[in-house]
């Protein structure tokens, strides 16, 4: 039997058309889906669409962490790292990581997401111990700014540090398939998660990543993380889904998903997406420095928001939020 998938073709400023379904109840609309099978795709009016998609689709996402989602949000990275890809070794230190998380929160960031583990291709596991002597100090130290704060991590014991130091939301990496303590461990205390896409591990993701049909594979792999995660008692109103751009993906399955990124909000989950400074990145815009991929990096934030993606993660806060102020005045048709 073939299976057939709805993505919804956002659009947005005013006024609305009557008829036009509401986005997730953010600030976007829709007239018309694309209904997409292996075989191919057909567009067709909003209301042919099936009301179990529908109802996915279109129900307001609930606040994640304090925040409300019915405007884009900024995550703002915070490696306490020596070897990330971009900054590793810059905020390492209590008090560099202090001084940035407050930096990006003067520039605009909603949530702080705070990991002491590079998953760079090709980057080696840290030990339970070390990654939390890296995280929970600083989370200590930023807590009191007042800021939801997440873990990104992929083990129970530096998630449970790090909430038990001020951390609210466990953003994995793996979706939950690293530890199967962790799960639970969100589950206990009632805390929201980030559920991402991933094939194997840090250490071999990139060697040779192969789909079927990247867009699709990965929409039906990452439900199934969800499902998983949502059995292990976390529901669904508390999890993001992350597509997981970069992450077992080359250049071409990275731009297939992001084509048609509004497919993901068929899953009932708010939508993280994080591309800020990836290889795919400099790739495309012919720069091989990270620093260096911040226009690269706004530009596909940018048109992930303008498919409804609630919260992007980035390390260039003040200029993402800029552009967004900007996207958000375009759509409004004023200041």
């Amino acid at each position: 039997m073939t299976k057939v998938y709805y993505r919804p073709i956002p659009q947005g400023g005013l006024p609305r058309p009557e008829g036009a379904l509401p986005l997730c109840g953010g600030p976007l609309w829709f007239t018309h889906v694309e209904r997409l099978t292996r075989e191919g795709a057909q567009v067709l009016p909003a209301d042919q669409l099936p009301e179990d998609w529908q109802r996915r689709i279109c129900r307001p996402r609930p606040a994640i962490a304090g925040l409300s989602l019915d405007v884009p949000r900024v995550m703002g990275i915070l490696n306490v790292t020596p070897d990330s890809f971009s900054d590793g070794g810059s905020h390492d230190a209590p008090d560099a990581a202090l001084a940035h998380a407050r930096a990006m929160i003067a520039a605009g960031a909603d949530m702080i997401d705070v990991g002491g583990e590079s998953t760079r291709p090709g980057s080696a596991e840290v030990p339970v111990a070390e990654e939390i002597a890296r995280t929970a100090p600083a989370i200590e130290r930023i807590a009191p700014l007042g800021v939801p704060i997440s873990i990104d991590t992929r083990k129970a014991g530096v998630a449970k540090a790090a909430l038990a130091a001020g951390g609210q939301l466990i953003n994995d990496v793996s979706g939950f398939a690293f530890d199967p303590a962790l799960a639970p461990l969100a589950a206990a205390l009632a805390a929201p998660v980030c559920v991402m896409h991933m094939r194997r591990a840090p250490e071999d993701m990139h060697i040779d990543p192969q789909f079927d049909n990247a867009l699709l594979d990965t929409y039906d792999e990452l439900a199934e993380r969800i499902d998983a995660v949502e059995a292990a008692g976390i529901p669904r109103a508390r999890i993001l889904a992350d597509p997981g751009i970069g992450f077992a993906k080359d250049v071409g399955h990275n731009l297939q998903i992001l084509n048609r990124l509004s497919l993901f909000h068929g899953l009932g989950c708010a939508i993280l997406l994080g591309v800020s400074r990836k290889r795919f990145i400099g790739t495309v815009g012919q720069t091989t420095t990270p620093s260096e991929r911040d226009p690269g990096s706004i530009a596909v934030a940018l048109a992930g928001i303008a498919q409804g993606v609630q919260m992007v993660r980035v390390h260039d806060v003040a200029g993402t939020a800029q552009a967004i102020r900007l996207w958000q005045a375009v759509q409004a048709g004023r200041a």
